[in-house]
């Protein structure tokens, strides 16, 4: 299956200002979420996700939007499927909470736990599809959503995708997790399928997926950026051409992803090439 492309860079592009949560385009700016979303589909997109990336309530008090909870996660869930549809599944993106859980940081573990279940309970009443837990980094939060998930509504396919840095001795997030460890945890934890998104291109995405192929048997999702960020002239750009990305997805093909999306930087031109690849192209 194909997934979805970058949100929050086209929604920058597009007049987000610069500071201002993503989140809070589900209501200022629904034509460009309505416009984003289509051409996702167009492109042949069979999952789009909603735009509530941040819109936990610990994460969503980081920007004072905390008491809007329930009005962006329901508007983001009747946008998508407004505009996916019969042709694409509507998946609840879920992001980190934006805080660091004791011991390493303030957080109890419950709260963060609380947080992702208010969530959930809202993306899962109106309907979504499923659920992307996803750009996780610590382990132990990654393991709270996919529990709050699956407490919340046991049926519902739950996927935890974290993000991993390239080592001398492999690939790890930056709390220290391995690909091994991340496949097992996650399994245990309840997820119906696991993998990767953002943090980078497409060459290491295929190292990545190989590694979670060796230690997991569960759906695999990978969800690579366009390349890493680089700034020209005050803007930021990613390298990674629709056709580069296609051409390299075809080993995601013969790791036996199951879905290939994309992340930061990526656009309805990547996944259409994308689609392409997919379909046998």
């Amino acid at each position: 299956m194909v997934g979805d492309g970058a949100m929050g860079t086209l929604l920058f592009e597009r007049g987000l200002k610069p500071g201002e949560a993503p989140e809070a385009a589900t209501l200022s700016h629904r034509y460009v979420l309505v416009e984003i979303t289509a051409a996702y589909v167009a492109a042949g997109a069979d999952l789009v996700e909603t735009n509530t990336f941040g819109a936990s309530p610990l994460k969503l008090a980081l920007s004072g939007l905390e008491e809007r909870l329930v009005t962006l996660n329901v508007e983001a869930v009747r946008i998508a499927r407004e505009v996916a549809g019969s042709r694409a599944y509507v998946i609840g993106s879920c992001g980190p909470s934006g805080r660091l859980l004791e011991p390493y940081g303030d957080t109890e573990a419950v709260a963060v736990y609380d947080s992702f279940q208010a969530q959930v309970a809202v993306l899962a009443d109106e309907g979504v599809d499923g659920i992307f837990v996803e750009t996780m980094t610590d382990l132990g939060e990654a393991k709270l959503a996919v529990t709050a998930v699956k407490d919340t509504w046991p049926e519902m396919p739950v996927a935890a995708l974290m993000t991993f840095d390239p080592t001398p001795r492999g690939f790890f997030t930056i709390m220290g997790v391995s690909v091994e460890a991340a496949a097992e945890a996650l399994a245990d934890a309840g997820a119906d399928a696991v993998g990767s998104n953002c943090g980078n291109g497409i060459e290491h995405m295929i190292e990545i997926a190989a590694e979670f192929r060796r230690h997991t048997d569960l759906p695999l999702v990978i969800q690579p950026n366009a390349g890493l960020p680089r700034t020209t002239n005050g803007k930021i750009v990613y390298d990674e051409t629709p056709e580069f990305m296609a051409e390299r997805a075809r080993e995601l093909v013969r790791h036996d992803v199951s879905v290939i999306g994309g992340c930061c930087g990526t656009t309805p031109e990547h996944i259409a090439a994308v689609r392409k690849v997919v379909d046998g192209g």
